[in-house]
């Protein structure tokens, strides 16, 4: 049994993009995986398929009922805010200790390789105390980490990589997901943060024709989480 946490630089760089390509990969390997995303906002009861959880179960070859979704999201608000301001919209809090449960819970039941992606950037705010890197500290999993190449990422990506490094948590992987419209070169981002992350394996993920394709990304990410 195998678990990895899938995080990420900042919102929407791609952590859940990633976690169902790689879902996928991986049962075309005939490799047993799972999957859970323990913390959405921006939920719509209305869209179940479209919501990011229901992407995952997707990937998963599961439907995206309402108590497929429960199973895979417990916590989950409808603003789309980090869960701590979105929390606060509906007078309810984040229960920090719960979702530690939750998600050592879903390890210990997991047979294979289990996926937790996480909320936002490593930073977020989960509750008034707690951040998503608290919560990664927590639960003192491997990383794989998301970032993006458009103007400013080198520094998040940085960033992100020096606080994970202070709490003493691995990285098998930094996965650079190509930005649409980028004004800076991908090759010059992957060529900078090599520079400055030597021993991390940092993989980029290029789109092509006009969408994310992988090129063979998703095995390699597959190869280096063991």
């Amino acid at each position: 049994m195998t678990a990895i946490f899938i995080t990420g630089t900042g919102t929407d760089v791609g952590k859940t993009f990633i976690a169902a390509g790689l879902i996928r990969t991986l049962r075309s390997a005939g490799r047993p995986v799972g999957g859970v995303k323990p913390v959405a906002t921006g939920f719509d009861p209305a869209a179940l398929a479209d919501s990011d959880t229901g992407i995952l179960l997707a990937a998963l070859g599961r439907p995206s009922t309402l108590a497929e979704i429960e199973r895979m999201s417990p916590f989950r608000f409808a603003a789309p805010l980090a869960p701590d301001m979105a929390a606060k919209r509906e007078n309810r809090s984040l229960d920090f200790d719960a979702l530690v449960d939750f998600c050592r819970r879903a390890i210990a039941s997991n047979n294979g390789t289990l996926l937790i992606e996480g909320v936002g950037g490593v930073m977020v705010p989960l509750d008034e105390r707690h951040t998503v890197l608290d919560w990664m500290a927590a639960l003192d999993l491997p990383l794989l980490v998301v970032a993006g190449s458009y103007l400013g990422s080198i520094s998040h990506t940085l960033t992100c990589l020096d606080v994970v490094a202070r709490r003493g948590l691995a990285i098998k992987a930094l996965v650079i997901n190509e930005t649409p419209a980028s004004t800076v070169p991908m090759s010059d981002t992957m060529a900078t943060l090599a520079q400055f992350a030597p021993d991390i394996a940092i993989v980029p993920l290029p789109r092509l024709s006009g969408a994310a394709t992988g090129d063979g990304a998703f095995e390699k990410i597959a190869t280096l989480l063991g």
